[in-house]
């Protein structure tokens, strides 16, 4: 690989942006594809369809073969709250390759004693959220039950292009969040991004069992697949 190449594709990594790195099998040339290139390229439908796999793979087009080595960043999870829930999810997430990381300003909960290896930001949303660079593969689920905690986060995931934002709580309460968040300007298409009450509707009710429906949810909006029951009623 050509040096400009190499070094072009490293700072995309370290930017957490996609790229793909394009080999044209008969000639030997190679091109990177940054992500805002992808619509424009002659291969768009392909580097779409292998970033969304996040698969590298063998593309036959137009009488040629390709080779697209596919770049993106390591799914990550932003727990908003060191409770009980985040400490099953830990676990539960680094099974499904997703990096995960607690913010809580409390710091009588966000504890190494609590959450051994795991990354834990003691700060308020506000602080730890900015440096994270929330992005396309980032999922966020608030389960703090304390508008001071939940609220910044989420409308800091509201304001990017999280795949995913989950918020604990009952209708109830949720009702009265998308009352708040409305009065901080966010409309009706933005508030239904957010998933709640937050997880799959199994009937979970210890913290393990909440866990497991979140990861469940937040699967299936990373592969952006409905679920069985959803599709079967809209066909």
């Amino acid at each position: 690989m050509r040096l400009d190449l190499l070094a072009a594709l490293n700072a995309e990594r370290a930017a957490r942006r996609p790229c793909v790195l394009v080999t044209d099998l008969a000639a030997g040339t190679q091109r990177l594809v940054h992500a805002h290139e992808i619509a424009a390229d002659p291969l768009a439908g392909a580097l779409e369809n292998q970033i969304h796999l996040g698969k590298s793979g063998l593309v036959h087009q137009d009488g040629r073969d390709w080779f697209l080595s596919v770049q993106i960043p390591p799914s990550r999870l932003i727990a908003i709250g060191a409770v009980h829930i985040s400490q099953a999810l830990a676990p539960i997430a680094k099974l499904i390759d997703l990096d995960i990381v607690i913010v809580d300003p409390r710091t009588a909960f966000a504890s190494l004693e609590r959450f051994p290896d795991v990354p834990l930001i003691a700060e308020w949303p506000e602080v730890a959220l900015p440096p994270l660079g929330l992005d396309r593969f980032t999922a966020m689920v608030a389960l703090c039950h304390d508008p001071r905690i939940d609220d910044p986060a989420l409308a800091a995931a509201l304001a990017s292009e999280c795949f995913y934002i989950g918020a604990l709580g009952s209708r109830k309460t949720h009702a009265k969040r998308l009352e708040r968040l409305r009065g901080q300007g966010f409309g009706d298409a933005e508030l239904a991004k957010i998933h709640a009450p937050i997880g799959l509707d199994i009937g979970a009710v210890s913290p393990a069992e909440i866990a497991v429906s979140i990861i469940g949810e937040l699967v299936s909006a990373r592969r952006q697949k409905p679920l069985r029951a959803a599709a079967e009623v809209a066909a």
